[in-house]
């Protein structure tokens, strides 16, 4: 895993020698990424920089790398999972290897196949090679977006990053620290500082999202490369940047493909393989175990490869509502793994969480990254890689929200006496609470997405600021001269999650049910869950693997009917078929939890002087965004206990903490 930044030149003049100093403070900025080794290149119109995280050849594996013909050079974040079969097919073609890294396989599958090398690559990877012959910059990102990709193109020349404040850094004056010139290279080049300006329609879509939906990011002039998207910048005629598809996941299939026990082999034989490729590493490596279905089957698939015990991690909480070691610590004996866990207070968590938000790169509003981030930092302390269950939930149906869907499929067939006479009247006498569940707060989100129209339905159930309550805490001058209230249409607010929803032609290819897993992993998966575990396991250095978003388990799981993922209400269905011998009952049996931290309750005691120093009147009005009483009012409903704002009010302190982090013009 590694920090990658570059310069390219589009009219193909060289750049000056200070593009290297620039190139250096943007990987500077990245070294948690890379903490084992850095190293730069130049030619003609671009540089490219390059932070190392070790993992595989760690003596050879040094990049920017340059093809032994010199004619290409490439740095890469990541790993190509089947970089050894597809060595042996190029060397069966007389392709001579000098080491034993993958990142030479990226430059020689590129070589032989140019751009249908991404048809190949198994693996999450964010690269730039510079094709030297054809003058052209070559990007690509992998098909589910596990690593990052931030550009910009402006005054004549595109600059890349695996983060985006590493990308700002180009639009303020040659920081004081930025590295002293050294091997020729002169002052902060001629076309910097750039310029970076908060997007007002990305702004209000965090709002709503939680973070703000790919390809936008926070500023206007920045965009982030979709997964299964490549990008070919030409140094001659250049058009511009277009990002080009070369993966889609597949519709699901009217029938299934064979009969459920057949089925339940070919899950657990393209499982057991996709685990086996991440385990390629040569250096240690463990596994991420909270307890659940889906960090249990990849424990026990990791345990049935290895020799020795596998390191297993995983962290508790002193609060038993919160608290799930004791499933974790089930599933380490059974699996024999060599097992290790931290048990904290949520005080501990309540102190750690603003500061990991001020450093998570990206605004989101996902509080479960302080456990995630807490999680990776105990793995760190013994391994450098990590595999993990992510991906299972948004492909196999593991949300209660997938079954929120079908039931408000139902709920819209009652009559509509019953249903505004009867019941949600009575929805509105349900007691709240501050803990895991608000048995109110559950029942007004699925009233919200039963309601609203089949494309919004997952997002409406996801919300944190919907457009009516956005409305009247937005400061009104500053949303008349962004669009007014035209701009917090549910259509124009939401259009990302419509272009998702309707992503498959003609409109009844797919149910609309088939369509909302499709919105959950390109939308909420890439965006939240992806995101999360990328910046807070980077932030201590660590790689994290996820072997369910292997191509072939994932097109697998994509091509089954709806029916064979979620069974009436029963989630996950065959997945747990498939793998029921391997767990124990008692997990196989659980209801999932994932993360969960109690931040209502913190919000009323241990970060309420937090709440109160961001969202009060006196900073929000000196900030003009938003209307500071209508943000007082929401405070103190919730504090109060009128209303549970868990959500709108953590969404809006993320906002505040990531702006300090990052000032921005608006």
């Amino acid at each position: 895993m590694c920090g990658i930044a570059g310069i390219l030149r589009l009219d193909g003049g060289p750049l000056p020698p200070g593009a290297g100093r620039a190139v250096r403070a943007m990987t500077d900025r990245m070294a948690c990424r890379g903490p084992d080794g850095e190293g730069f290149w130049r030619q003609g119109p671009v540089a490219l920089g390059h932070r190392r995280l070790s993992i595989i050849d760690l003596a050879g594996g040094s990049q920017p790398m340059v093809s032994a013909d010199g004619k290409l050079c490439v740095v890469h974040n990541g790993e190509i999972y089947n970089f050894r079969e597809l060595r042996r097919e190029l060397a069966a073609r007389g392709v001579t290897f000098r080491t034993e890294s993958d990142t030479e396989l990226v430059l020689a599958a590129y070589a032989a196949w140019g751009e249908d090398c991404l048809e190949r690559f198994e693996g999450m990877f964010a690269f730039a090679l510079w094709d030297g012959p054809r003058r052209r910059l070559f990007c690509a990102r992998d098909r589910f977006g596990k690593k990052p990709f931030f550009y910009t193109l402006q005054n004549g020349v595109f600059c890349f990053a695996s983060e985006l404040s590493a990308l700002t850094l180009l639009g303020r004056p040659e920081p004081a620290d930025a590295p002293a010139p050294d091997g020729g290279e002169g002052a902060w080049p001629d076309f910097l500082p750039l310029g970076f300006h908060l997007d007002a329609t990305a702004l209000m879509r965090y709002l709503a999202y939680e973070y703000v939906p790919t390809p936008q990011t926070m500023y206007r002039e920045v965009h982030s490369l979709e997964p299964a998207h490549f990008l070919l910048l030409e140094t001659e005629g250049a058009a511009g940047a277009r990002p080009a598809r070369y993966w889609d996941l597949p519709m699901p299939e009217a029938a299934a493909p064979g009969d459920e026990t057949e089925l339940c082999l070919e899950l657990e034989r393209l499982l057991a393989n996709a685990v086996r490729r991440r385990l390629v590493s040569d250096v240690p490596l463990g596994v991420f175990l909270s307890g659940g279905i889906d960090s249990s089957i990849v424990a026990g698939l990791m345990a049935r490869e290895s020799s020795s015990p596998v390191m297993s991690f995983s962290i508790g909480f002193e609060e038993a509502s919160y608290d799930e070691s004791r499933y974790a610590r089930l599933a380490a004996s059974a699996f024999g793994t060599d097992h290790h866990e931290r048990i904290l207070s949520a005080a501990e968590c309540a102190e750690e969480l603003p500061g990991i938000v001020s450093r998570m790169d990206v605004p989101m509003a996902d509080a479960s990254c302080a456990p995630t981030w807490l999680l990776s930092g105990v793995a760190r302390e013994r391994v450098t890689v990590a595999l993990g269950g992510d991906g299972a939930d948004e492909l196999w149906a593991g949300y209660e929200h997938y079954i929120g869907y079908r039931l408000a499929q139902r709920y819209n067939a009652l009559p509509g006496w019953l249903r505004r006479g009867v019941i949600e009247p009575l929805v509105r006498r349900l007691p709240a609470s501050a803990g895991y569940i608000n048995p109110r707060l559950a029942c007004e989100t699925f009233l919200r997405g039963a309601a609203a129209p089949d494309w919004l339905r997952v997002q409406t159930l996801l919300t944190a600021l919907g457009p009516e309550l956005q409305g009247k805490i937005l400061d009104p001058g500053w949303l008349g001269r962004h669009g007014g209230n035209d701009a917090l249409l549910p259509e124009a607010l939401f259009a990302p999650t419509r272009s998702q929803y309707e992503h498959w032609l003609p409109r009844d290819a797919a149910t609309p049910l088939a369509r909302a897993f499709h919105v959950y992993v390109r939308q909420f998966m890439l965006d939240d869950i992806l995101v999360k575990v990328d910046r807070c396991s980077m932030l201590h250095s660590l790689e994290v693997r996820a072997p369910f978003l292997d191509r072939d388990v994932a097109e697998f799981a994509a091509r089954l009917p709806v029916s064979l993922r979620l069974r009436g209400f029963r989630r996950k269905y065959l997945l747990k078929k498939a793998f029921a011998g391997l767990l124990p009952p008692e997990i196989l049996h659980r209801n999932k939890r994932g993360f969960q931290i109690p931040v209502a309750e913190w919000l009323r005691g241990t970060l309420r002087p937090l709440m109160d120093d961001l969202l009060g009147e006196r900073a929000l009005a000196a900030q003009g965004l938003f209307a500071p009483a209508a943000v007082r009012a929401l405070v103190d409903a919730h504090c109060s206990g009128r209303a549970d704002l868990r959500k709108p009010l953590w969404t809006l302190m993320v906002l505040q903490l990531w702006l300090r982090a990052n000032p921005a013009d608006f």
